[in-house]
């Protein structure tokens, strides 16, 4: 039983990175595949729905698939998911326009965003309580290896020379997608040959749907199987929550878990119409932020209306959950106030990490001419030093912390920020100086990874750590999502009035010698602007991350709870 469980969670975590790598994949070939569809360098915010898509898919998936893999089964999920995923692949690689790219990142985006909470799901089905937590941190340590090698394995495949084969492009940033196809497969075998495909009476194996003597489970099963009921710890030597009752809250924010009762709803309930909300309220805000056009304003014509509209949305949302028997994120016995400003500061974390993500390559590869892999190189800095932050992070809080260390982070990412948006124009005569910059932001966004986790496990019950643990991650992508959507939209403004008054020259009419002088005059202004747009918006960062030092000051003390119920203010 043990090998098979590692087996199960070889298998689980294979596919979480396989999902993590290609949400950031495309931070460094956004150009490539910009270019590619027609989207010229001086419009690259059309480009910007390549990313968004591939959020938004991932973040509106996530609640209701981990919440139909209580009722239906982990591995029917996880395959069907998979085959989505190929198919998203393929349409990226096939697509030959944007709105073919967008649509196969956005399958993407669904089918990988629910990766994640299943797999967390799975290891609350077969790993009793002591162990779980070792597997939990295995899937997560899967999730943030992905995020940190996505922009290094997309620069590094996308290399291949490009190539055909029967008419199609299989070479170039196009690999990055085929290679999916054959790595899906293999996941494919592994999950099926790993994980269990229907439900058994043993404790601790998978149940992949509700049994019907669900309804009828120990107290210790009803209610915390979707992390809704809050139970106090038990008494010292007794045993604590099901083996599989905080996996079920682990599919988050799946929390419509096989066996839930009460209010939780019928048993096999999911949240269809709060899933609905969200993602409507997350798709109104994208494209209400969106501007194809931004010469004139930093938001379209339909900006103001949709925005509002999105929040109309997001309110409604919010009144749904508090009613609803059935919800999408129950953390009903947690104390709301640093619930809330623990999550955030993951999210005003994940704006800061996906702008440093997407536009230093960006900065890489324009005003230093490097290639796709140069720019992945680039970015190495920042990913190395927030690799190396993670690890410090959990150490610190242990010893001040978790409020502490995240003030702090925050505050060093800040600091950060504000040092590259003061970068010179010529950046390849600067030195280290571009270096250790990204040093300093990538340890103070590292360094806030551990802490933000730990404050909402310890403000949370036992019953819903693993919904809590998911709310962290949700809060991160939403942050990812809105925040390179806002962020972009005020630097392609920004870029476009610097640009509106040039001129293109061209070679007609005037001699060879006269028309490159105008064209280097010209590629001059265009870099001048590229540079101002992009220093200004990491200051924009850095005032993004002091908003999160301001937040983090009201994070959990660092007083221990008891049975995670309660905690010194």
């Amino acid at each position: 039983m043990r090998r098979a469980r590692r087996v199960a969670l070889g298998a689980g975590g294979a596919v979480v990175l396989l999902a993590a790598l290609d949400a950031y994949v495309v931070a460094t070939v956004l150009i490539p595949i910009a270019t590619d569809v027609g989207i010229p360098l001086n419009h690259l915010e059309r480009a910007t729905p390549i990313v968004t898509g591939f959020l938004l898919g991932y973040i509106a998936a996530m609640p209701l698939l981990g919440q139909l893999s209580d009722r239906y089964g982990r591995r029917p999920l996880i395959h069907a998911c998979l085959a989505a995923f190929a198919l998203g692949s393929v349409l990226t690689a096939l697509a030959g326009s944007v709105v073919m790219v967008v649509a196969g990142r956005a399958v993407q985006g669904v089918a990988g965003g629910a990766l994640l909470p299943i797999t967390m799901a799975l290891i609350g089905d077969l790993w009793d309580e002591r162990e779980r937590p070792l597997a939990l941190g295995a899937v997560g340590a899967a999730q943030e290896l992905g995020s940190a090698l996505g922009p290094l394995y997309g620069g590094l495949v996308a290399q291949i020379s490009a190539f055909m084969v029967a008419g199609v492009e299989l070479g170039g940033w196009h690999a990055i997608f085929w290679i999916n196809v054959p790595l899906t497969a293999l996941a494919a075998v592994a999950v099926h040959r790993a994980i269990p495909g229907r439900p058994v009476d043993a404790p601790g194996s998978l149940p992949t749907a509700p049994s019907p003597g669900a309804a009828d489970r120990t107290t210790a099963d009803v209610g915390t199987a979707g992390g809704r009921t809050a139970h106090p710890d038990p008494p010292s030597g007794q045993p604590g929550p099901s083996a599989d009752a905080v996996g079920r809250s682990a599919a988050a924010p799946s929390t419509g878990g096989a066996g839930a009762t009460g209010r939780s709803g019928p048993v096999g309930r999911v949240d269809v119409i709060g899933g609905a909300l969200l993602a409507l309220a997350l798709a109104l805000l994208v494209v209400g932020l969106y501007n194809p056009d931004p010469a004139k304003s930093v938001l379209p014509p339909w900006g103001l209306p949709v925005i509002a509209a999105g929040a109309v949305a997001a309110v409604i949302f919010v009144w749904w959950e508090i009613r609803s028997p059935v919800r999408l994120l129950d953390l009903s016995g947690t104390r709301k106030g640093p619930l809330l400003a623990t999550l955030g500061v993951s999210f005003l974390a994940g704006a800061a990490l996906l702008v440093t993500m997407v536009f230093v390559p960006f900065t890489a590869q324009t005003l230093l001419g490097e290639d796709e892999f140069g720019g992945a190189l680039v970015l190495a800095r920042f990913l190395g030093a927030l690799t190396v932050g993670a690890l410090l992070g959990g150490l610190l809080a242990r010893k001040v912390g978790e409020r502490l260390v995240a003030v702090a982070g925050m505050a060093v990412a800040a600091a950060g920020y504000w040092l590259m948006s003061r970068w010179p124009l010529d950046l390849a005569g600067a030195g280290l100086v571009v270096d250790v910059d990204l040093v300093v932001s990538g340890l103070g966004l590292g360094v806030v990874i551990a802490p933000v986790s730990s404050a909402v496990l310890r403000v949370s019950p036992a019953a819903q750590h693993g919904v809590a643990s998911a709310a962290i991650v949700v809060a991160r992508m939403m942050g990812m999502l809105i925040g390179i959507a806002a962020v972009s939209a005020w630097g392609f403004y920004r870029f476009q009035s610097l640009t509106a008054h040039l001129d293109t020259p061209l070679p007609f009419g005037v001699d060879p010698e006269t028309y490159q002088r105008r064209l280097a005059d010209y590629t001059a202004k265009v870099q001048a602007a590229l540079h101002t747009e992009y220093t200004e918006m990491f200051l924009v960062t850095a005032l993004i991350c002091l908003l999160g030092a301001a937040i983090a000051l009201l994070m959990p003390g660092s007083g221990r709870s008891q049975g995670g119920l309660r905690e010194p203010a």
